[in-house]
């Protein structure tokens, strides 16, 4: 009996090494073969999204397309998705506070995953901090509804253009526009083609390389005439350059502002000429007795209009001048024939 029980034990013995090997062996090959390694070297992180598209609990964490976890929970926070990522802990130094959440996908079925950019700058993100996430790509209903709209506006347009709306419109079905265009089209032709050949100013300075030249050296003067000016140089450079000159000229813009204020005030004989009615009006009837007069020396009238309108009388004073002129002469030469004094006492 007791070589019995022994044996039993025995058996009993092997069987739990056994079985404790077997667990082992499984608890290994899980822990080894998974990309999570075991649960002390994995750490948590969290990510927000607008939209899962396709990620559910258990899709894979990459970090550059290599799988270092999992996506182990999933709530609501607000409008968003709160997500819980498990990564392996050495993943920690290529996770930083500049790496980027986005979701991707694992087939073309539509599985997701949760995709982080691995960087060397900024901070590592602490267990449960969050990784800042991108907007989600747009998904299949989404293209379609983009589609969609597109293809609903690009009918609404060929209806518009079918219609004659639009200048597209017009030009497909007014065939007067047509024409227009086509006359538009050929004037332009023509004037490129005058262009060529050389034709008019623009088409020599385009190919004639000695109007170029002139041009060139038109230009080179302006320039040279334009730093003489900044320079200080000539008349318009000490104009824009000379305080001194600026100075009196704002002098004399002074003086004439005061001049033209005292002008309207009425000040001086211009003022009262610019402002005194009566002034104006004796200088008026001195204009119009003048008129009259010159009118009266014109028609001959008086003394002064016959001498000088009547020959006449013209001749006479001349004549009469002659005759005064001989007389003068002979009495300067025979002066006792002409003054010959007599005294006579009564």
């Amino acid at each position: 009996m007791p070589r019995t029980r022994s044996l039993k034990w025995s058996e009993l013995k092997i069987g739990i090494m056994a079985v404790a090997a077997l667990l082992i062996a499984a608890t290994l090959i899980v822990a080894l073969g998974g990309e999570g390694g075991f649960f002390w070297q994995r750490y948590n992180l969290k990510a927000k999204f607008t939209n899962a598209a396709g990620v559910q609990r258990g899709s894979p964490v990459r970090v550059a397309g290599v799988t270092v976890g999992a996506v182990t929970d999933m709530q609501f926070a607000g409008s968003e998705v709160d997500m819980v990522l498990e990564v392996r802990e050495d993943m920690q130094e290529r996770i930083r506070t500049t790496s980027r959440a986005t979701i991707g996908s694992v087939s073309l079925l539509g599985e997701g995953a949760v995709d982080i950019t691995p960087t060397t700058t900024g901070q590592p993100i602490p267990a449960w901090g969050y990784v800042p996430s991108d907007a989600p790509p747009a998904q299949l209903a989404d293209v379609t509804a983009q589609a969609n709209k597109g293809i609903t506006e690009l009918t609404a347009l060929i209806t518009d253009v079918r219609a004659g709306k639009g200048t597209v419109g017009k030009l497909m079905t007014d065939e007067q526009l047509y024409a227009d265009l086509q006359q538009f089209t050929a004037a332009a032709r023509q004037v490129t083609e005058g262009l060529s050949s050389g034709k008019g100013t623009l088409g020599q300075l385009l190919n004639n390389p000695e109007s170029a030249r002139q041009l060139e050296s038109s230009l080179k003067n302006l320039t040279a005439i334009t730093n003489k000016i900044n320079a200080g140089e000539g008349s318009i450079g000490q104009l824009m350059n000379d305080p001194a000159l600026a100075k009196n000229l704002a002098a004399v813009t002074s003086n004439f502002e005061t001049i033209s204020s005292r002008i309207n005030k009425g000040e001086g004989t211009m003022g009262q000429l610019m402002n005194n009615d009566a002034l104006y009006k004796r200088l008026d009837g001195v204009t119009t007795n003048l008129e009259q007069l010159t009118s009266r020396l014109n028609q001959g009238q008086g003394t002064a209009g016959k001498l000088l309108t009547d020959t006449q009388l013209h001749d006479n004073i001349n004549r009469t001048l002659t005759e005064m002129q001989q007389l003068l002469a002979e009495i300067k030469k025979d002066p006792k024939k002409y003054l010959n004094l007599r005294m006579s006492i009564f």
